[in-house]
């Protein structure tokens, strides 16, 4: 089986290099290649002998995805992506265009099996857990795509997509390695957001190992209460309201950062001025912790479940503002494409006309 250099962090690179009898320093060129240039063949990589070259060539790989189609917002210029991985699986990526940057939501893994009622992607279950290199090309893929003028560089990276990203732990653990390597991808510790679902021991763990860059946590909360959250969140079960909010409570924050919590407003089951109020309650001791994004629901094929209207987000919106918490809307992008959150989902090539 070949082996693909992107799965490899830069440490695992300087190793590969040396066991093979090269310089170390051509861990830095390949990297280079791989990373900057965004090369798809290894005979482009023309300061690397020949030899050198050919071996690539003929024991490793560059790309694991295959694009199968595009589709662009016609509403606020939002793409998403549809890959074939290797294996016939297919998932999606979507590359939101802020006011001032761009931002590209990534998928961790084919499926999801958290089971959150208000996601379509956990509809497939969990087929299986992206490989690092499968998560790092969704960027360096979509970069191509673009171009590289500065007007479409991609400066942030969400972990959002399809899956729940430390459920796949090592393989992100490595992606934001290569992320943020200064000879990889480049790109900024602040730039870069890991949302979960709220696994308590994959959390501590993250915080806990010296080996995972700093980057910043988002975390899915969208309810007041433990039972709210439990019908929800199935994970909420066992990992309960009460544990994560001490565990949120006790990580330490580098200086001017905030854990961002996710709340998905879904019309009569958690949009209640009373639901703000109790969110008010659950936050105000920490209140400078944390900051508040408002999803209003994106509704999907065969969901129960309506968006709220906009007078009912505002008001939910205003009783935080009240009492003084961060809260911000976060009104979907690519909705006219089912690339907002939660919409996404792994697709039948069958129904998709290339």
């Amino acid at each position: 089986m070949k082996t693909n250099l992107k799965n490899l962090n830069y440490k695992e690179l300087e190793k590969f290099v040396v066991e093979r009898g090269w310089q170390k320093f051509r861990a830095k060129q390949i990297a280079k290649w791989l990373y900057n240039k965004k090369v798809t063949s290894f005979q482009e990589m023309t300061d690397l002998s020949k030899d050198i070259r050919n071996y690539l060539e003929e024991n490793c790989e560059i790309n694991t995805l295959e694009l199968v189609t595009y589709q662009q917002s016609k509403i606020d210029g939002s793409i998403k992506f549809l890959w074939r991985l290797k294996d016939g699986n297919t998932i999606e990526t979507v590359l939101i265009n802020e006011k001032n940057h761009k931002t590209l939501c990534v998928s961790t893994q084919v499926g999801c099996a958290v089971g959150c009622k208000f996601c379509y992607t956990t509809k497939d279950g969990l087929i299986r857990n992206l490989e690092t290199a499968e998560i790092v090309d969704q960027y360096i893929n979509v970069q191509r795509f673009l171009g590289d003028s500065e007007e479409n560089r991609i400066s942030n990276i969400v972990y959002m997509g399809m899956g729940e990203p430390l459920a796949n732990y090592e393989n992100v653990k490595k992606s934001v390695q290569i992320f943020t390597h200064p000879d990889m991808c480049k790109l900024s510790h602040r730039k870069i957001t890991i949302s979960s679902s709220g696994i308590l021991h994959q959390i501590r763990r993250m915080y806990e190992d010296k080996e995972f860059p700093e980057v910043k946590l988002a975390v899915s909360l969208n309810a007041s209460y433990q039972n709210q959250r439990a019908f929800l969140m199935p994970i909420s079960q066992t990992n309960t309201l009460e544990d994560l909010m001490d565990l949120l409570r006790s990580i330490p924050l580098k200086p001017g950062w905030r854990i961002t919590l996710e709340y998905v407003l879904i019309k009569n089951v958690n949009d209640t001025l009373e639901d703000a109020k109790r969110l008010v309650s659950l936050l105000k001791k920490d209140k400078n912790r944390f900051k508040v994004n408002l999803i209003p629901f994106n509704p999907f094929p065969g969901s129960d479940f309506e968006r709220p209207e906009e007078s009912r987000v505002l008001a939910f919106e205003k009783v935080l503002w009240d009492n003084n918490i961060a809260t911000f809307i976060r009104w979907s992008k690519g909705k006219d494409i089912d690339a907002a959150c939660g919409q996404l989902r792994k697709k039948e090539l069958l129904q998709i006309n290339v």
